[in-house]
């Protein structure tokens, strides 16, 4: 009888052969933030932004801020309607890793107080861009629209290279979709400073009419008339130095809009917003007075200290 010849170098060999086809097969979890068309080579990859996860904003404003912002919560009698009110109202979002808000509304005796917060976090889409500049180019956006512009200091083509970036145009739609669900944050100061510039024309018509009224009269309107147009103690407009502006020391970059509208009971309201990016979070703060009375105008230097100490506040909390 013929005998088999053993070898065992091919069986060697076929366990080799084998492994080699089942190593790498494997899949491993991606994150949400993963972006399209990256290779799986870190290298190839722009670096993802510093913040993974955005805080409880209706838990990030101090109770004493918020007696100093809104000081009809003190005058509250109602300890159930108070602490309510302290609480604040989470705004509506669908994902509380990419944007987060809260409001607050507050009635006192002299007038109406209404602070309003959005934490956006900025993620990139593009492998070839990072989250930081994704949120710059965000953030420019916004500086724009409040009709400022970076300090001169800024790098040179900043603005233009965000305009000209690929995935700008379909990313800036999804961004302005999330503004107005959230509220319309990034539309009101546009809004308000447009109502501001058809006031201070109607003002400035109606003052002109008055005078050459005056001069053909030859006398003042009555006591009613000196009542309904006594001037205030504050000015209407902010005073040099407390203009729209860019802000320093705050986050990586932030502005300042400072917008006076009349009501529709012709009672004048001011609103302060400030905005700055922190890496790939922008923050959003506005704050509004609306006096009871007519003849009174919100003090600017009041308001923006206020609102920018609590930016202050929010920026730390987010470095630690």
């Amino acid at each position: 009888m013929q005998r088999k010849v053993y070898v065992p170098g091919v069986a060697a060999l076929l366990a080799a052969l084998l492994a080699g086809c089942t190593s790498g097969s494997g899949t491993g979890d991606a994150s949400d933030d993963s972006k399209p068309g990256d290779s799986g080579s870190s290298a190839a990859a722009a670096e993802p932004g510093r913040y993974r996860t955005l805080p409880e904003p209706c838990g990030e404003v101090e109770p004493g801020t918020l007696d100093a912002m809104l000081p009809g919560l003190k005058e509250m009698d109602d300890g159930e309607q108070r602490e309510k009110a302290y609480e604040g109202t989470p705004a509506v979002t669908y994902d509380t890793d990419r944007r987060v808000g809260c409001s607050w509304k507050v009635e006192s005796s002299g007038a109406s107080h209404r602070l309003l917060l959005d934490f956006e976090r900025v993620v990139s889409y593009d492998s070839t861009v990072s989250d930081d500049d994704r949120a710059a180019e965000v953030y420019a956006t916004k500086l724009r629209g409040a009709d400022l512009s970076r300090p001169a200091s800024s790098e040179p083509g900043d603005e233009e290279d965000g305009e000209s970036s690929g995935t700008r145009s379909a990313k800036e739609s999804d961004d302005a979709a999330g503004d107005k669900a959230q509220g319309g944050v990034a539309q009101g100061g546009k809004a308000a400073r447009s109502a501001r510039r058809d006031d201070d024309k109607g003002k400035s018509g109606e003052s002109g009419k008055s005078e050459k009224g005056d001069k053909k009269d030859g006398k003042k309107g009555g006591k009613g008339d000196a009542e309904a147009t006594a001037p205030s103690t504050t000015p209407a407009t902010p005073p040099a130095g407390l203009e729209p502006r860019t802000l320093d020391d705050l986050g990586d970059e932030a502005f300042l809009d400072d917008a006076l509208t009349t009501a529709a009971s012709a009672t004048r309201h001011r609103t302060v917003t400030v905005v700055f990016r922190t890496s790939n979070v922008i923050v959003t703060i506005e704050y509004d007075e609306q006096p009871g009375r007519r003849t009174d105008v919100p003090d600017s230097k009041e308001m923006q200290d206020k609102a920018q100490e609590l930016a202050e506040s929010l920026a730390g909390a987010f470095d630690e």
